[in-house]
């Protein structure tokens, strides 16, 4: 059976590997990225084109892997117009981080002329998309969603979560959970260190017990190593922590937690000292509570200057 055609808009840390796995598992592939370069890596398994419109136009499926609702909505129907330059029918998947109300809007719009849409954001951060594990969460129509699994099994493991917005939502649940993890294993290792562990011991030991988390074995070795050059840049998770809050306001609930940790990626995002680091950073945010007292003796890793 012939496979189906697929652009991917956005390539990006995220967007680059899921491009190369989606191509290396047979799927035809055209990319298109803002910034040239970023796209023409993947010059060996895709197709480049110079214009988002041109790579999206023989798409049966188009891939959206962007940083906001903003620039989603300008690729779909601003400067770039890209619901137009496709084929009727079309399947046109977003797997970017937006607000779930933004995500509705567009999905209506797409559909009124006369193509489909799933929203479909990822977590597991540059590693996952790296190793083709990531965690999919899809909101939209079923048939859309089986039309689209082969696609996203060769990116991870997908799951259809509820109509369109909902996986948005679900994306907004897995990064609340992922910002107070942070946090707390910031705290935890904090406290470790300055109680007279080996803070790296400290983890070890807790990889085997019940405090035993992605977060705990992944963003902990980056506190541990101080290694702050972005897998998943800070300032994402204050986005997806400000629609999260938004979504809560909406429904009338409270989130305390996730509004202290928007505050102190707030503050993160707000210094130039820290503002394009990981958002394992928090532990920085947590040691400028504390002066005098930092995780660890080595260097910070930092991004290199834009």
């Amino acid at each position: 059976m012939t496979k189906p055609n697929v652009a991917l808009i956005g390539t990006g840390i995220m967007g680059a590997p899921m491009a190369r796995n989606i191509a290396e598992s047979g799927f035809p592939l055209h990319v298109w990225n803002r910034t040239v370069s970023k796209a023409e890596v993947l010059s060996d398994v895709a197709t480049v084109h110079a214009t988002a419109d041109d790579a999206v136009a023989q798409a049966d499926i188009v891939i959206t892997m962007v940083d906001n609702g903003s620039v989603v909505t300008d690729l779909y129907f601003g400067n770039h117009a890209i619901v137009g330059a496709s084929k009727p029918d079309c399947l046109f998947i977003d797997m970017s981080s937006i607000q779930p109300s933004v995500t509705r809007d567009l999905a209506t719009a797409i559909e009124d002329r006369g193509r489909r849409h799933l929203d479909a954001p990822v977590s597991g951060g540059e590693k996952g998309a790296i190793d083709g594990n990531l965690a999919i969460m899809a909101g939209g129509n079923d048939d859309d969603f089986q039309t689209a699994k082969p696609v996203f099994d060769a990116m991870g493991r997908a799951t259809h979560v509820g109509i369109h917005g909902a996986g948005q939502v679900a994306k907004l649940a897995n990064q609340v959970i992922v910002a107070i993890s942070i946090g707390a294993v910031s705290e935890a290792l904090l406290l470790a260190q300055e109680g007279g562990c080996d803070p790296a011991a400290v983890r070890e030991a807790l990889m085997g017990g019940f405090a035993t988390s992605r977060i705990l074995d992944l963003h902990g070795q980056r506190m541990i190593d101080r290694n702050w050059v972005p897998g998943g840049p800070l300032h994402l998770q204050l986005k997806d922590l400000n629609n999260a809050l938004e979504v809560a306001r909406h429904v009338g609930i409270e989130l305390p937690l996730t509004e202290q940790a928007q505050q102190a990626y707030r503050d993160l995002a707000d210094d130039p000292k820290t503002a394009r680091n990981d958002h394992a950073a928090y532990l920085r945010w947590l040691e400028a509570l504390n002066p005098g007292h930092r995780l660890g003796q080595g260097p910070d890793q930092l991004p290199e200057p834009s």
